[in-house]
C-alpha cells in the first residue's frame, strides 16, 4: 500500500473541510470548559458546605450563650432561695430559743408557786391556811353535799 501525495491531500482536505480539525479544537475547548465548570461547581459546593458549617457553628454558639445565661439565672435563683431558707432557719432557731426560755420561766414560776402554796388561802382572814388551786388543772376535787329527802 503506497501512500501518495494525492491521498494525503484528500484526507487533509476531508479533515479540514469536513470539520475534523474544527471538531478536535472544539472538543479540546469543550473539555476545558467542562473542567472549568466542574471546578466551579466544586467551589460552589465547597462554599455551600462551608456556609452550612458556619451556620451550624453560629447556632451552636448562640445555644451555648443561652445555656450560660440560663445557668447564671438558675444560680441566682438558687442563691436567692438559699438566702431565704437561711433567714427562715435563723428565725426558726431564734423562735425555738425564745420558746425554750419561756418554758424554763414557766417551770421556774411553777416551782415558786408550789413553794408558796402552803401560805395561800382562798378566804380573806383565814387562819387555817389550806392550799388553794392556783391553776385550773390543780383544782382540788370537792364533793358537793347531797340533799337529803325528808
Amino acid at each position: 500500500m503506497s501512500i501518495d501525495f494525492g491521498s494525503i491531500e484528500s484526507v487533509l482536505g476531508l479533515l479540514i473541510s469536513g470539520g475534523g480539525l474544527g471538531a478536535l479544537l472544539t472538543w479540546k475547548f469543550t473539555k476545558r470548559k467542562v473542567a472549568a465548570e466542574a471546578g466551579s461547581a466544586e467551589v460552589d459546593l465547597a462554599q455551600k458546605v462551608q456556609d452550612t458549617y458556619q451556620d451550624m457553628l453560629e447556632y451552636k454558639q448562640k445555644e451555648v450563650e443561652d445555656n450560660h445565661r440560663l445557668i447564671e439565672e438558675l444560680r441566682a435563683d438558687r442563691d436567692h432561695y438559699k438566702q431565704g431558707y437561711d433567714e427562715l432557719r435563723s428565725r426558726q432557731d431564734k423562735t425555738d430559743e425564745i420558746v425554750r426560755c419561756l418554758q424554763d420561766q414557766v417551770a421556774e414560776n411553777r416551782k415558786e408557786m408550789n413553794m408558796m402554796r402552803p401560805f395561800l388561802c382562798g378566804a380573806i382572814g383565814c387562819k387555817l391556811r389550806k392550799p388553794v388551786a392556783v391553776f385550773e388543772a390543780e383544782k382540788p376535787k370537792t364533793k358537793t353535799p347531797r340533799k337529803v329527802k325528808s
